[in-house]
């Protein structure tokens, strides 16, 4: 299990993604540095959870999963979350792309 991002609200998701799936791993990132936000500011991130929990859902039902999980800081701090939630049978190691490169905010 690694963490990329230690920020405190980063280490929240972190222990409840930990606390409802056990993950075999699990990478929580802050990438609101990438995005038009004050400095410091932990608003979007990006998961990785490989989990059993996750074995014979779909997709759409592996990010409901998280998404319940997370619902109480998706309404509060967390503006935007890009979920990878893997099966553990589905897993060889691989690491999350890189995301794109901010398009939006105040006009841009």
């Amino acid at each position: 299990m690694s963490t990329l991002s230690e920020g405190p609200v980063a280490r929240l998701l972190k222990e409840k993604l930990f606390a409802a799936f056990q993950p075999k791993h699990l990478e929580v990132e802050c990438e609101s540095h990438l995005h038009n936000v004050p400095k410091g500011a932990e608003k979007h991130f990006r998961v990785q959870v490989v989990s059993d929990e996750f074995e014979g859902k779909r997709v759409i039902e592996r990010h409901r999963l998280v998404n319940t999980c997370l619902a109480k800081e998706l309404a509060t701090t967390v503006h935007a979350l890009r979920i990878d939630a893997i099966p553990t049978s589905k897993w060889d190691g691989q690491k999350q792309e890189d995301s794109p490169t901010c398009r939006g905010g105040f006009g841009k």
